[in-house]
């Protein structure tokens, strides 16, 4: 528990208003988006980067814990206090104030607490939009220190490639403010360090602020949900698309069976689209946008490419359903919905080279359906970028702690070790992944990370730990 005086000195920092301590308030900053969670000694609500610097420099010299946070839509429980009631939240949701649009330099400057969805809803009026596609509505600022990728990052790349400029508040006893980049798109004056800053997870301190890089908001889009000739043809899928389609490519998304079919099973608004109802064992989301007008219509070009495909000897698609791109995604975004609703989710957030996706898949499934019958396979994903969300549903509620952690083993040696991929393919480090980092994550790398940690700063900060457990 902190101290009355502790508390009275945050206070005096935020300010009535910026503090939260209340246990019914509290709830809705301990609790992580999709499970588990812990309990806050306080919330600490700075309104900007001045009261940011004050209460980092303040927790660092008293030695307080605390844990930034941003939108809590994090998956790895990165962004919630853990069960010792002695840590801190800081919540950035009121650094709102900075929010400026530069429609000729096509970028925007904005506060970490502006939500995703305020954004885009400030730029539509412009034509432009940040085009991270995410089913969650983040804070910039996480979106920054977490690197967010999302379903179109096949033709947007992720958040590192849209960042220009920084504000970051360090963890030292001067809550030292650094501005890291100032919206200049080639700059080699210095090392980058907002690069090393972007994907932290706040290990290196406290993002306040954001500069993002926008872009032209597509004027028109086609879609088609794909079902391949069997799982070996969605890569040849894929290639086809790229060579056939070029720069409309947009988005690549595969699901499964039965992550679609609790996805229909659970979200009312959703219809199927498939032919008599019959969900494909696979089933692939293709998109096509493109800003420029004139020439043939992407639906043309849509309807072309499958229609090269169909007739191929070696067609490797056995059926294929257009329809209008919102029906389309609707699908893909209601999947994690439909597995919420199902029961106990142990979720995998991998990333493969594109060739071994589909690979590993096999080898996955096979293998639980003989030492781990009791969950049901309900994967999703980026296959176009080898982005994979393996999740895991039990059905018969959560397994023992002894069997969580075996199959926990399991997935990920197979994944990383076998397969070279990655335990974290886009949510980032958090206390959900510190294991799977010191397990699999070479000891010169994890010795280099803690130093660069220790570059930054000294501090009690409770967010990801890189490197060894004294960095």
């Amino acid at each position: 528990m902190l101290s009355p005086q502790h508390i009275a000195a945050l206070e005096a920092l935020v300010g009535p208003e910026g503090l939260v301590r209340e246990a019914g308030d509290l709830a809705a900053y301990e609790q992580a988006a999709r499970y588990g969670g812990g309990e806050a000694a306080l919330v600490v609500r700075p309104a900007d980067t001045a009261q940011v610097s004050s209460v980092v420099a303040y927790c660092v010299r008293e030695g307080l814990s605390f844990i930034p946070q941003g939108g809590n839509t994090g998956l790895v429980l990165g962004s919630t206090p853990d069960r010792s009631g002695g840590q801190i939240v800081l919540s950035l949701d009121r650094l709102k104030a900075r929010f400026e649009i530069d429609v000729a330099d096509r970028t925007a400057r904005v506060g970490a607490g502006v939500r995703l969805s305020a954004l885009n809803a400030a730029l539509e009026p412009h034509g432009l939009f940040l085009p991270i596609d995410l089913g969650s509505d983040p804070m910039i600022g996480g979106m920054a220190a977490t690197n967010t990728g999302g379903a179109r990052f096949l033709r947007y790349g992720d958040m590192r490639r849209h960042v220009l400029g920084l504000e970051l508040v360090l963890a030292d006893a001067a809550g030292t403010v650094l501005r890291l980049g100032d919206g200049l798109r080639k700059d080699n004056a210095a090392l980058d360090l907002r690069q090393v800053v972007v994907g932290s997870c706040g290990a290196l301190g406290v993002i306040t602020e954001v500069m993002v890089e926008v872009k032209a908001r597509p004027t028109q889009t086609a879609a088609a949900l794909l079902i391949p000739r069997d799982e070996d043809a969605v890569l040849d899928l894929l290639l086809a698309f790229e060579k056939e389609a070029g720069e409309y490519l947009t988005a690549f998304e595969g699901m499964s069976r039965a992550a679609m079919s609790h996805a229909l099973k659970h979200v009312a608004s959703l219809r199927n689209p498939f032919a008599g109802g019959e969900i494909p064992a696979y089933a692939v989301l293709v998109e096509l946008s493109r800003t420029s007008t004139g020439g043939a219509s992407l639906d043309e070009v849509l309807e072309r490419a499958l229609t090269g495909l169909f007739e191929r000897e070696d067609a490797p698609l056995a059926d294929a359903v257009m329809a209008p791109p919102e029906r389309s995604w609707a699908l893909r975004h209601s999947l994690s919905e439909g597995l919420r609703a199902s029961g106990p989710v142990t979720g995998f957030d991998l990333s493969f080279r594109r060739s071994q996706v589909m690979a590993f898949r096999r080898e996955a499934i096979a293998m639980l359906a003989g030492e781990f019958g009791d969950y049901e396979v309900c994967d999703f994903g980026h296959i176009g970028d080898g982005g994979v969300h393996f999740n895991l549903l039990r059905a018969e509620g959560p397994a023992s702690p002894e069997r969580a952690a075996a199959l926990n083993d399991a997935v990920l040696d197979l994944a990383v070790r076998k397969y070279g991929g990655s335990f974290s393919g886009e949510h980032g480090i958090g206390r959900a992944n510190q294991a799977a980092y010191d397990a699999y994550t070479p000891d010169d790398l994890k010795r280099l990370s803690g130093a660069v940690v220790d570059l930054f700063s000294k501090a009690p900060v409770g967010a990801a730990r890189f490197g060894p457990a004294d960095a």
